[in-house]
């Protein structure tokens, strides 16, 4: 099956029981055993539920995975993920990740013994001198947030193969529809299903896709010991949000083209972060392993930011992204507020640095708006 197609059928069957074509919301949480011992296919929704299961299978399809794992958000997702290493065990992570997951990252793991050195992975040579013995994990955001700036990942699946190093790609901005990680060697694939894969602004979820047995069993394991699971409404959010995920992201693609195209021209706007643009850095490496370029935008202001942010209709003024509404954040005082200021300046998130999360409304009412704000 093409991608728009599996989008709509995979793990999915009309119920057996009704025929009903839309997955039945299993809003239960114990399941009765056959006997003694005798377990149905589910026997407890944390551990396992038809509903999540449906989802699970559909994203494991989608990015080419052995197995999917559906979570209660984003970050229960990346916290799972990152259970698989132990005390004494060093990361390596893009240096401009999302501001939870570098807070997480920076703040709260190293309590437990866990290391972590944060650069910009566009140098193999950097990378592989910033590799220690204890070096357990990579961590790839591409396109990343807020920054837009795009790693190659062939390059880091053969440093990771080559050292012996798990490697795992944030994969929320792209999403499955525009890059499949694993194709390039990764060996998990994480995702805020909160975004672009629900696209509703109605769901916080997400996802973590496996590509061997060993590292589907020990996601499980930690899924169910941690109880991160996603709740079987929330798993039906999302798996309806995929049946339109193609369609959407053209949309959104298409926008945030004209949108990038418009702010690149304007005399009040300095730089330009999207990788539909010739003039970005990765862009050679995004025609080699992308299929689209997605629907972020960031830039930096020459003018005031607070006058920009309140003179708008219809971009709002929130956190978050990948929804039919047009959003626009300041990245240092909401979505990366959690970084240490000096963390922030290093990897390039200025003040005068705005996200926008490009929706689904007609372009030009969205230039329009834009045009308000800046003048």
């Amino acid at each position: 099956m093409r991608f728009s197609t599996k989008t709509v059928h995979a793990g999915r069957k009309p119920d057996p029981y009704t025929g009903a074509i839309s997955t039945p919301i299993y809003q239960t949480s114990t399941f009765v055993f056959d006997d003694y011992n005798e377990p149905k296919e589910h026997d407890y929704s944390r551990t396992s539920n038809p509903t999540r299961s449906a989802l699970e299978d559909a994203l494991a399809v989608l990015e080419g995975g052995n197995e999917g794992f559906a979570f209660s958000s984003g970050m229960s997702a990346i916290s799972t993920t990152l259970h698989l290493l132990s005390l004494g065990d060093h990361v390596i992570a893009s240096d401009d990740i999302y501001g939870g997951t570098h807070r997480l990252f920076a703040e709260i793991l190293p309590r437990f013994g866990i290391e972590f050195t944060f650069l910009k992975l566009d140098d193999e040579e950097t990378i592989i001198n910033a590799i220690k013995p204890n070096t357990k994990l990579i961590w790839v955001e591409t396109p990343s947030n807020p920054l837009l700036n795009v790693t190659d990942l062939e390059m880091i699946g053969r440093i990771g193969k080559e050292y012996d190093i798990l490697t795992v790609a944030d994969n929320t901005f792209a999403t499955p529809y525009f890059l499949k990680p694993i194709d390039f060697g990764i060996d998990l694939v994480v995702h805020s299903t909160t975004k672009y894969l629900n696209g509703h602004s109605d769901v916080i979820g997400g996802a973590v896709i496996t590509t061997t047995k060993k590292l589907a069993e020990d996601i499980h394991f930690l899924l169910n010991g941690l109880g991160t699971n996603a709740a079987p409404f929330d798993s039906w959010l999302v798996l309806r949000g995929l049946k339109s995920l193609p369609a959407r992201m053209e949309h959104h693609q298409k926008n945030a083209i004209a949108v990038a195209e418009y702010l690149y021209d304007h005399p009040k706007v300095d730089d330009v972060f999207y990788p539909g643009l010739e003039s970005h850095p990765g862009y050679d490496i995004v025609k080699k392993q992308m299929t689209g370029y997605g629907g972020i935008v960031s830039f930096n202001l020459k003018s005031d930011v607070k006058t920009f942010l309140n003179k708008m209709d219809l971009f709002f003024l929130a956190e978050s992204l990948g929804g039919a509404d047009s959003l626009v954040e300041h990245a240092a005082t909401m979505s990366h507020a959690s970084m240490a200021p000096e963390a922030r300046l290093k990897a390039g998130i200025t003040n005068q640095l705005i996200r926008l999360s490009i929706g689904l409304e007609d372009v030009d009412d969205l230039i329009e708006d834009l045009g308000k704000g800046i003048d």
